[in-house]
């Protein structure tokens, strides 16, 4: 077979991703948080560590709520409108996407002790979105490099599969095999089904897959991805002051996660390599399909928070805050993966007219069944150290330094562990044994999808810092007006970011990366009684990489296919309250 060399190369290192049930790049987004909160928290760019007296302080530095001395009640509403641009090759896409949203709500109650030691104790409620998903961007490949296909046959190549092994049968099913039956990755068994990789034997007797990009095939690619969903916290915060000199505060936190992305993957390939079943063998066609993948991630965690304001003298404030990290129990569930294919088979006249093969078609995982998986994860820890000035009555200016260390997020074994077999299960049936199953001979044992998925934490992502910058300036005694920067450093390694790591992906053979992070806002506050209302605009930028599968660890730099996402949010916010 006269086939390019991208598409009979292995790639080993790429492979891991497609059967692990754990992302990294699920860690991460569940362990980042946005600048979300009360309008005059997110004007303020989120430094107020060292000021408190605000219902967002709660799930930030907890010592704030040891500022208030009355009660409060208030509730935060949103619209967003993103503006998201891909761009590969000089070619861009835009997309434009606006949703409402319900930010905060909250109450703290004030009990006067009396007390010059300790003047009064705190306890406040509040609802936080920490992080919204919410964003969509699609993009053109205009010259593909290789194909999916051909990473796919890199699956099957890399775990010596034969054709028997992916062929379902009256008394065999690849998806759900039975107990002396061989385990496979799902993805040669789909790319078997929708003629994406052929096999063919060798010499020897061994068998080498083949995906449909050779010498001689051309062709484009396209993109479509639709995240949604959202990080949702409820706060507990108990705290109080010391001699009006020391404010301290604890919370503690229950978290919900709600996590969808739809992603779609097309090929138009012209010359394409693609097995004929009308006559038994391989010919150089026009293939185009569509991939269409669904994975949704939900679950619920708890974390706890600690935090102290200092204030030595009238103008100046110092805090510091400590968070843990958040336990997160998760479901993945994994919507069957289809692919809907076009080949215009050429027609064997020795056949039937019933028995020709028109290759119009659609392929499915799992019969059409959903599948589900569990897993626990533990988010990095945090630290927040802060400073503020006020000068005179009218005017404060705040800085926040928060260290997040993303290395340290960390998958936990799930629930499916087989005590009799000793093995786990993996997404689709996949397994990784250590010893014997029936009649196997043992081999070197493999390591688990959990060590996997905490070995390319380790290479992906790097510890990371935001600072955020705020300042506030009374105009007049009712009327004030804020504005504020935030940024966040990247968190992705330079190996990632040069298509050097293996990047493993749950649920979707895509990828996104988002590197640095940046907010600048500003607002505006009115008070009249025990009345406010504030009003704050917020632009974000976030520049990330979308990935349409792994590169070939052998040739990265002829294989690698980045898009580069620039994802611009414009939000509105509103606030309103009474203290009392």
């Amino acid at each position: 077979m006269n086939m390019n060399k991208i598409s009979v190369l292995l790639l080993a290192g790429a492979v891991s991703g497609t059967m692990m049930a754990q992302d990294p790049t699920d860690a991460y987004r569940l362990s980042t948080t946005e600048l979300n909160g009360t309008a005059r928290f997110m004007s303020m760019g989120g430094a107020f560590g060292a000021l408190g007296g605000d219902l967002s302080t709660l799930s930030q530095n907890p010592g704030g709520i040891g500022v208030y001395r009355s009660n409060e009640v208030g509730f935060t509403i949103s619209l967003d409108m993103q503006h998201n641009t891909s761009t590969y090759a000089n070619t861009s896409y835009s997309l434009n996407h606006t949703t409402f949203s319900f930010n905060n709500v909250g109450v703290v109650g004030t009990l006067r002790l009396r007390n010059k030691v300790m003047p009064n104790l705190n306890l406040g409620f509040t609802y936080n979105k920490a992080a919204s998903f919410n964003r969509r961007y699609r993009g053109s490949v205009p010259q593909l490099k290789t194909s999916l296909s051909n990473y796919i046959a890199g699956i099957a190549n890399n775990y010596n599969l034969t054709e028997p092994d992916v062929k379902t049968t009256d008394t065999y099913d690849p998806y759900t095999p039975g107990v002396n039956d061989r385990y496979v990755p799902w993805a040669p068994v789909l790319g078997y089904d929708s003629f994406l990789i052929t096999p063919e034997e060798q010499h020897d007797g061994t068998t080498h897959w083949y995906g449909q990009f050779g010498d001689g095939t051309t062709g484009t690619g396209f993109f479509d991805v639709q995240e949604s969903g959202s990080i949702d916290e409820y706060n507990i915060a108990l705290g109080g002051n010391i001699a009006n000199k020391v404010f301290w505060g604890m919370n503690f936190g229950i978290v919900d996660v709600d996590y969808t992305v739809s992603s779609i993957w097309q090929e138009s390939l012209q010359k394409a390599y693609v097995y004929n079943p009308n006559y038994g063998r391989i010919g150089q066609q026009n293939a185009d399909w569509i991939m269409d993948q669904l994975y949704n991630l939900t679950g619920s965690g708890f974390n706890y928070q600690l935090g102290v304001i200092v204030k030595p003298i009238q103008e100046l404030r110092l805090g510091l805050a400590f968070h843990t990290p958040t336990y997160y129990n998760l479901t993945e569930n994994y919507a069957p993966d289809q692919v809907d294919y076009t080949y215009n088979f050429k027609h064997n006249p020795a056949l039937s007219e019933k028995d020709n093969y028109d290759g119009n078609d659609y392929a499915e995982t799992n019969g059409g069944v959903s599948t589900y998986d569990k897993v626990r994860l533990q988010t990095p820890w945090r630290v927040i150290a802060s400073v503020a000035g006020v000068i005179g009555s009218k005017c404060i200016v705040s800085f926040d330094y928060e260290w997040q260390g993303y290395k340290k997020m960390k998958f936990k074994e799930p629930n499916y562990y087989n005590y009799y077999n000793d093995y786990y299960d993996d997404y689709y049936g996949y397994d990784y044994y250590y010893g014997n199953l029936q009649s196997e001979a043992p081999y070197v044992a493999q390591p688990t999808p959990i060590q996997m998925a905490n070995d390319a934490v380790r290479t992906i992502y790097r510890n990371s810092s935001t600072i955020r910058i705020g300042a506030e300036y009374r105009v007049l005694p009712q009327l004030s007006v804020r504005a504020g920067f935030n940024y966040n450093w990247s968190p992705v390694t330079s190996e990632a970011k040069s298509n050097l790591a293996n990047i493993p992906s749950s649920g979707t053979f895509s990828y996104t990366l988002d590197n640095q992070t940046m907010y600048v806002t500003a607002g505006v506050g009115y008070r009249i009684k025990s009345f406010y209302v504030d009003a704050a605009y917020v632009y974000k930028h976030t520049s990330s990489t979308y990935t349409p599968f792994a590169a070939d660890p052998y040739d990265m730099a002829a294989t690698a296919m980045n898009a580069k996402l620039g994802l611009n949010n414009h939000k509105v916010v509103l606030s309103a309250g009474f203290k009392f």
